[in-house]
């Protein structure tokens, strides 16, 4: 959404450290928890639909304090397989058996759940996931989960902001309330352009994290200027929708211009387009030249990604233009062209 460069954001950043210095002192439960952090709680909650909302200093913490709260000895987690790092360790630091079902492939799912007889079950998942761009099926997955009792959670990162009517990301897009998706996690690093993450849900949910989650009691708070910052993201990104329509304009000419071109995209509708290349040294070469002509784009290998799908990570912006994308596509088509 192009926010973390935005005047007004910036603005409201300086505004939050002179009005409640650069950082918050302590944990929240001591004396590190400012107005601006229950604010923008408040606002968050109004924003997801959900009854209350809860601040972290990460989408990491954010991602184990959760899993390992809910979870113990005798529960069951089951996550996609291309999760991302931080609920996959939730998952570990729980101490619940974790089950990986093939990427989002219900029938290995219900397989896996259908077999399990945990006390306390959960099916974890990315919304949007981060290097390969597709999409969880996750009216598929609240389905299943209803149907076996089981709490859903949606790591919402790359969703949020950027996907749905007002930016309320992938569940708002697929028409998901709370009742089919009880705990819903989102960052600010993504498309609010500031930093810090927040999880989405029932009182009792919000609750229990506040007595449970260590990632929560024992860390230093978000800075409240950041949270003060964010305010100002949030509202920026309500009345975002034409940035959100720009940004679809530009990953639909990015797709067609890769097509005549004929690069091996993976099949992705959001702002994350990862090109294939399946080859190391060729990875490494084609990033580097890229850089040379005016663009970062990461190169994604072993072990974030399975040996033998290496791959740019190619992650358009609304503060991109067209002029930009043809750019980008000549500098690809270039580069391919010097490490053939």
């Amino acid at each position: 959404m192009g926010l973390a460069n935005h005047p007004e954001v910036i603005k409201a950043l300086q505004t939050g450290a002179e009005k409640y210095g650069v950082g918050s002192g302590a944990a929240h439960l001591i004396s590190g928890h400012s107005t601006a952090h229950h604010a923008l709680e408040e606002e968050l909650a109004e924003f997801t639909g959900r009854q209350r909302t809860l601040i972290f200093s990460t989408g990491y913490m954010a991602n184990l304090g959760v899993i390992a709260t809910l979870l113990g000895k005798n529960g069951a987690i089951f996550q996609d397989k291309l999760n991302h790092a931080s609920m996959i360790d939730g998952g570990l630091l729980s101490g619940a058996k974790l089950q990986r079902y093939l990427h989002a492939d219900m029938s290995s799912l219900k397989q896996k759940l259908s077999s399990c007889h945990a006390e306390t079950k959960l099916v974890a998942t990315d919304g949007v996931f981060s290097m390969d761009g597709d999409i969880a099926p996750i009216n598929d997955l609240a389905a299943i989960t209803n149907q076996h009792q089981t709490w859903l959670m949606v790591d919402d990162a790359h969703g949020i902001g950027v996907i749905g009517e007002q930016g309320k990301g992938t569940l708002d897009q697929l028409n998901m309330t709370a009742n089919d998706v009880p705990i819903l996690m989102g960052t600010f690093g993504k498309a609010f352009g500031t930093f810090g993450a927040f999880v989405a849900g029932a009182e009792s949910l919000i609750e229990t994290l506040i007595q449970s989650a260590r990632t929560y009691i024992y860390t230093t708070a978000l800075p409240p200027a950041i949270a003060h910052a964010t305010r100002t993201s949030l509202k920026l990104i309500i009345k975002g929708n034409e940035q959100r329509e720009h940004l679809q304009t530009l990953i639909k000419k990015f797709k067609q211009g890769a097509e005549q071109l004929g690069l091996n995209l993976m099949p992705s509708d959001t702002a994350i387009q990862p090109l294939l290349v399946n080859n190391v040294e060729k990875l490494l070469s084609l990033k580097n030249n890229l850089q040379q002509q005016g663009y970062i784009v990461g190169a994604i290998r072993s072990p974030t990604v399975p040996a033998g799908s290496e791959r740019l990570r190619i992650t358009l912006s609304a503060a991109h233009e067209a002029q930009h994308i043809e750019k980008l596509l000549s500098a690809l088509a270039s580069a391919l062209k010097e490490t053939s």
